[in-house]
């Protein structure tokens, strides 16, 4: 009933989950990932246990391939089970029990490992696993993405589509620098789930996306005059020569204050401020 791509990045800091299914909130159900440990998927009458019990063994050591045997020796229902872990290093793995709806299986390489099942054919893995091979040069959370969408263009649950989800955990990835939590997006009930979970995730890297140093620019000068007159008519008048101040006012009203930098504005903020104020 479900598709997804477990994986660890290449710098091997990231680890993430990306799924999609015609099934409601399958972001409830199937990924479950944890900084410096690994990552999970289980789906086809999907063994939540799965999840805690696939980290745990991450945690100690033992290798994707291994967790993946643990997991399913365990269960009396893993003929109807399919399941994917990625750890720390080597390849992913991937198990698709006899059972399960057709079409239904999975492939694996270095880092990684897509799995489905009630797909219209092993169309939607192979093009998971070539997306995904061919993105090296893109940002994490989009590569997952971009695997799923690519599963989804191939056909992907044969049922139709009703939900995806996106989680992916970095080392004080998350809000403020508090958790390890990068994304964790989910749409629930959606008639194009995949595409609405890029919309999401394009919001999040505007709101959430760290500044790039080389592309900050300096708030002097003629920039400078620009920024207080924005903030002005945006109703945050600038008090004195505190700028900053003012900025900071703004930007956490608009949900931006991740990509503010003292002194100096991201060009993703400055965008953002002149689409408010509109033309000068």
């Amino acid at each position: 009933m479900t598709f997804s791509i477990v994986a660890r990045s290449p710098d091997g800091q990231s680890y993430g989950v990306a799924v999609a299914s015609k099934f409601l909130a399958v972001g409830a159900a199937v990924p479950a990932a944890e900084s410096g440990v690994g990552a999970v998927a289980t789906q086809s009458y999907a063994n939540l246990a799965y999840r805690p019990q696939g980290l745990a063994l991450l945690r100690t050591g033992v290798a994707a391939t291994d967790v993946v045997a643990a997991l399913v020796a365990a269960d009396d229902g893993r003929a109807q089970r399919q399941v994917g872990v990625v750890g720390a290093d080597g390849d992913g793995a991937t198990y698709t029990g006899a059972g399960c709806t057709p079409w239904a299986g999975g492939q694996t390489g270095d880092g990684w490992a897509a799995q489905g099942n009630i797909l219209t054919g092993p169309e939607v893995i192979d093009a998971m696993r070539d997306t995904w091979l061919a993105g090296t040069a893109g940002p994490f959370p989009d590569r997952l993405l971009a695997a799923l969408a690519a599963g989804d263009r191939a056909g992907g649950d044969r049922r139709g589509r009703q939900s995806a989800a996106l989680l992916v955990v970095s080392p004080g990835g998350g809000y403020g620098g508090g958790s390890d939590v990068l994304v964790d997006l989910r749409v629930d009930d959606h008639p194009d789930p995949v595409s609405e979970l890029g919309r999401l995730l394009e919001t999040h890297t505007l709101l959430f996306g760290k500044p790039d140093p080389a592309s900050l620019r300096d708030l002097t000068g003629d920039l400078a005059a620009e920024v207080r007159d924005r903030l002005t008519a945006a109703g945050h008048p600038v008090a004195g020569d505190d700028l900053n101040a003012a900025l900071v006012s703004w930007a956490g009203v608009e949900n931006l204050e991740e990509r503010l930098v003292p002194d100096r504005i991201d060009p993703v903020v400055l965008d953002h401020l002149r689409r408010q104020t509109g033309e000068r």
